[in-house]
This record gives structure tokens, C-alpha cells and sequence, in this order.
């Protein structure tokens, strides 16, 4: 196993429990090739355990382990395996669509493998896991024996590891959509071409918990990408307004209603800026409001834009609920902190002459576990709140 070095700085942040490694912190890297598996050492010669190297990310290493072992199929095998004991506590029977393996959260860095019933989605998303691309699926067929297994690499952040993008079929076969169950409602997951690796997973316990806040009327699901919220909202509200600007997204959410037998939900290809600066002019009024959009800070230098826009979509949305109304407001911007959204959140209260209660401070499904010393790993931030 070949050796890189690191400075006294990387070698304290990996013993605070966080694994990256930064290019800049790297002092020898001896004759480490890219993706390859190292051992770590510091400047006074000690071991910090195991990585894979990257030769042309900012993060030149991301820690596997504080030992110094071989990684191969077995190290896979043992970690996958960790990885599927932990959802089987957290995943309901009435689900069959959840994330396996949530990169640095199950001691994977890089590495993000969704399961859709039968069918697994998996990214590697580093040159390390991506040269270890068939032990992966090797293992990962062991232990599901899945009908087939999809690599969607077809992912921005592989470009800064002069990876490809790329979609390609690593086992078996991938139909043209996979029929899945989420909190027991039936949905469509299009493996090849839909959103992340199919569809978004990260949102299922907070579709449950803003349906039990739903109490009759009328309801606006903005974003609503393939209908997540608007399906779980559909059995508590007289009608259902789903809005979303990409038509794929929204013929799927219509396919998952026909799926369940569900007619109260009106689909609407549209801006929702535009939209609900619309309804506010209108004066339109809902029982309940979700804001679930993209993220809007990719990185810290579009921050101040990003909170302008946070700003503006709650505010519009307070505007259409009266007192007792609900709005469920979520952030998936790692960069924005839920101390920064809470804050913009009431800078558009006290614009919109709104008292607000907090009923639920929430964050993403426990399938996508958070790492305590790697803030990373937890992104989506998700507030239920009441107009009093």
C-alpha cells in the first residue's frame, strides 16, 4: 500500500472524527495513484488509518478507516452489511424505496447506493470508489441479489475528479420505471433518467409529518417535483394544488396519483416565484403550504442570493395562510444552516404581519444518517410551522 502524508492540521481534523483531507494539507505524496487506496501518515510518522486518493480534487483524501487494512471485498462487504442492519431499524415495512449507503454517514465516503424495491442506484463519486466500481456492485449484489443495478454518474461533482458523467447499467437490467412503495403509497422511480437516482428519498418522514398537520381545505405543494408531499396531503385536504416547472417531473406525479386512485390533486406546470406572487396578488388562501425547492446555494459564494430567494418564497407563502394555517418550509442547501433559515423565515413573518409557532424542527429521513463531527452529512432542514 503506497503512503501520502499530511500535515499536523489534517492529521487534528481527522481525530476530531472528520475524514477529508485537503489537496493543500497534503505534504509527500510518495507514488500514490489516483484511486488507489493509501495508507495515511503525519508528520511525526504515525499512522492515521486508510484512504482513497484523488489526484485532482481539493480533497485529495478521504479517510476509510483509522486502521491501517486493505480494502477490497471484504471491507466492502462488511460496511454494506453495517449500512443495511441500520435501516432495517429506521425503514418501515410500508416502504421499499430508501438509501442504503449516504457516503461519510456509513464510513463510505463518495459513495451513495439507493435501493427501489428490487432494483439498486448506486454513485460513486470520487476516483476511489469509482475504480472500485465492480467490487462495490459484487458486494452490493451479494447481499440484495437486486434484479439489476444502475450507476447514475451522471453527477456535476465527479467532474472536479476528472470523472466522467455517466449513466450505465452495471448488473442486470433496468426497466423504464420501478414501482416502489413510500409510506405504503404506491410511486414510480425512473432509474435512468429521474431526479438524484430515481426520485427523492430524503423527504419521507416529513411527508408523513405534514399530513398529520393537514386538516381539510385547500392545500399548495410548490416544488413538488414527482408529488411526494401532494400524495401524503391528498387524503387530509379537500384539493391539492402540485406545482412544479419541469413537465417530466409532473407527469410522473400524475402517473403516482392515477397509481393510487387519487383525484383531488390539480398538477401545474408553472414557476412557483411567479406563482405565488400570483396567488398573493389574488388573495388566495390555503390551509396548508409546502415550500420543498431545489437547492439554492450550491456553493457560499451565491449565500446572499440563495436568502433572498428563501426570503421571497416564504414570504409569499405566509401571505396566503390565515391564522391556524400551516406552512412547511425545508431547505436542502447545505450552506444553509436551520439557525439561517429560521431567521429568514421570520424576517418574512414580520414582513407578512405573520406570528408564527413552531411545531416541528425536522431534518432528512434517518436512511440518511448524520455524522455528529461531519456537518456535511446533514443538509435538508425541514419547519412545520403554524400561523397563530
Amino acid at each position: 500500500m503506497n503512503e501520502v502524508r499530511v500535515n499536523r492540521k489534517a492529521a487534528g481534523r481527522v481525530e476530531s472524527g472528520h475524514p477529508w483531507i485537503f489537496s493543500s494539507d497534503v505534504t509527500d505524496r510518495g507514488n500514490a495513484r489516483p484511486g488507489e487506496a493509501v495508507r495515511v501518515g503525519d508528520s511525526r510518522g504515525r499512522w492515521l488509518g486508510t484512504a482513497h486518493y484523488s489526484s485532482t480534487s481539493k480533497i485529495a483524501l478521504r479517510m476509510l478507516s483509522n486502521q491501517v487494512e486493505p480494502v477490497g471485498r471484504e471491507f466492502f462487504l462488511n460496511r454494506l452489511r453495517a449500512a443495511e442492519i441500520h435501516r432495517r431499524l429506521v425503514v418501515d415495512a410500508d416502504t421499499n424505496a430508501y438509501r442504503v449507503v449516504h457516503g461519510e454517514a456509513d464510513l463510505l465516503p463518495a459513495l451513495v447506493v439507493d435501493r427501489y424495491a428490487d432494483y439498486l442506484a448506486m454513485q460513486t463519486l470520487d476516483q476511489g470508489m469509482d475504480a472500485a466500481r465492480s467490487e462495490i456492485a459484487a458486494a452490493l449484489g451479494e447481499i440484495f441479489q437486486p434484479r439489476g443495478i444502475v450507476a447514475r454518474n451522471d453527477v456535476a461533482v465527479r467532474a472536479k475528479e476528472q470523472l466522467p458523467l455517466e449513466t450505465t447499467v452495471v448488473a442486470g437490467e433496468i426497466p423504464d420505471y420501478v414501482a416502489v412503495r413510500i409510506n405504503g403509497l404506491a410511486m414510480r422511480a425512473d432509474l435512468l433518467r429521474g431526479q438524484k437516482t430515481g426520485i427523492f428519498l430524503d423527504q419521507r418522514e416529513n411527508y408523513r409529518a405534514a399530513a398529520q398537520y393537514a386538516r381539510g381545505g385547500n392545500a399548495l405543494d410548490c416544488f413538488t417535483s414527482t408529488g411526494g408531499f401532494a400524495l401524503h396531503l391528498a387524503a387530509k385536504c379537500e384539493r391539492v394544488e402540485a406545482v412544479d416547472s419541469s413537465a417530466p417531473a409532473l407527469a410522473a406525479a400524475r402517473a403516482n396519483a392515477e397509481d393510487n386512485g387519487i383525484g383531488n390533486i390539480d398538477f401545474q406546470e408553472a414557476d412557483c416565484f411567479d406563482l405565488l406572487a400570483s396567488h398573493a396578488t389574488a388573495r388566495r388562501k390555503y390551509s396548508l403550504v409546502v415550500l420543498d425547492p431545489p437547492a439554492f446555494a450550491k456553493n457560499r459564494g451565491n449565500l446572499e442570493a440563495a436568502a433572498t430567494g428563501y426570503k421571497q418564497i416564504n414570504l409569499r407563502a405566509l401571505q396566503l395562510l390565515g391564522p391556524g394555517g400551516i406552512l412547511v418550509t425545508c431547505s436542502c442547501s447545505h450552506h444553509v444552516s436551520e439557525a439561517m433559515l429560521l431567521e429568514l423565515v421570520a424576517q418574512a413573518a414580520l414582513d407578512s404581519k405573520r406570528t408564527l409557532r413552531v411545531l416541528e424542527r425536522r431534518t432528512q429521513a434517518q436512511d440518511h444518517p448524520v455524522l455528529l463531527t461531519v456537518p456535511e452529512t446533514h443538509y435538508l432542514k425541514c419547519l412545520v410551522l403554524q400561523v397563530v
